[in-house]
């Protein structure tokens, strides 16, 4: 193995999960998340001698946020909408369990599911910043880069992000109660 490929694997690799994290929030959907973060890696492979060290994650996720952006592009021009993707998948767990009771985890994953729909729903740009801040932990600065926006920008979105889910969520639990 080339020293240019260990140093990728070794900077690149550790952020993988959060690359297929940012990509499935934007697309939707866990094929064509596979798909960006495939282009991303391959595209940041190419351009791995420009990059100028620091950190590599905001780096890699803007990469895959404008693979996201090209591809989305691609699939309007083709007339091609992403399918909600379901959450429920066998992982072939054992058949004993010593966890939480059936009625627990129903209503943790109901709660998951109507959290996740609410952040779904939220426009791209809202969404965009919540999941690198929330969910990836980055640093205003960082998803500005990412962004391409500025901070102040950045920090209004996350703001209205925060706002807009915080209503969708009480409107979701109202309308709950009214039951």
């Amino acid at each position: 193995m080339d020293d240019r490929r260990r140093r990728f694997e070794a900077q690149a690799l550790p952020h993988l999960d959060a690359a297929i994290n940012l990509a499935r929030w934007l697309t939707r959907s866990g094929a064509d998340a596979d798909d960006v973060v495939q282009d991303a890696m391959l595209r940041a492979w190419r351009a791995f001698d420009g990059f100028r060290g620091g950190d590599m994650r905001p780096w890699l996720l803007a990469i895959v946020r404008n693979c996201w952006r090209n591809s989305a592009g691609d699939r309007k021009r083709r007339g091609h909408v992403a399918m909600p993707e379901e959450h429920a998948e066998m992982n072939g767990e054992a058949l004993t369990f010593s966890g939480p009771s059936p009625e627990a985890s129903a209503i943790n994953t109901d709660v998951g599911r109507k959290l996740d729909a609410a952040i779904a729903s939220l426009p791209h740009e809202f969404r965009e910043v919540l999941v690198l801040r929330e969910m990836e932990d980055l640093s205003y600065r960082e998803i500005a880069s990412i962004t391409d926006s500025p901070i102040g920008t950045v920090m209004s979105r996350l703001s209205r992000a925060r706002t807009m889910l915080r209503e969708k969520w009480l409107g979701e639990v109202e309308s709950t109660h009214a039951l």
